[in-house]
């Protein structure tokens, strides 16, 4: 996550430096930061890289922006590409090739990225599942349950648990 305010610009979360470091390079050249991007990756777990820089390759290219930020406001409405299309003034056709080459995935892979990502920051938070499945997009949990096993490897149970903090890590917590 990356915060411009003025002159001043911050970076959090746990890969957030990362993130800083592609903005700042980004403003002196848009080109040069795809670069950087690309050879950081250099480690042969492919899967890391939608956790590296997304923000990066989403803000690389503006109708890829305009379209992440359309689909994070109407990620509960569920997805159309024709209609993410209508909505950002472009072909669906347009819209498919420009993320298939800044992304690597279709619309609805990116979508569903989003949907995983959104998904497990509220089961982190407790939240029921079925009303998880609603603010992503999905008439019911079974078809939630599916994506976060497919693209996580994991189901919900273990993604709690996942995110319970360790009994160690509750020894050494000070009390509030």
């Amino acid at each position: 996550m990356i915060v411009a305010s003025g002159r001043v610009v911050t970076a959090a979360a746990m890969m957030g430096h990362l993130d800083l470091a592609l903005w700042l390079l980004r403003q002196a050249s848009p080109d040069m930061a795809a670069l950087v991007a690309r050879l950081m990756l250099i480690d042969r777990r492919t899967s890391q890289a939608r956790y590296v820089i997304p923000d990066f390759l989403a803000h690389a290219d503006p109708l890829v922006e305009r379209f992440e930020r359309w689909a994070r406001q109407n990620l509960a409405a569920g997805f159309s590409l024709q209609a993410a299309a209508g909505a950002l003034a472009v072909t669906a056709r347009t819209l498919q090739r420009r993320t298939e080459a800044v992304l690597g995935k279709s619309p609805l892979a990116f979508v569903q990225d989003l949907r995983v990502e959104r998904a497990q920051s509220l089961i982190a938070m407790g939240l029921d599942l079925e009303a998880i499945a609603a603010e992503v997009g999905y008439a019911d949990a079974t078809t939630l349950r599916n994506l976060l096993r497919r693209r996580l490897g994991r189901g919900v149970r273990e993604l709690r648990a996942e995110m319970q903090p360790h009994p160690r890590e509750r020894e050494h917590t000070l009390p509030a």
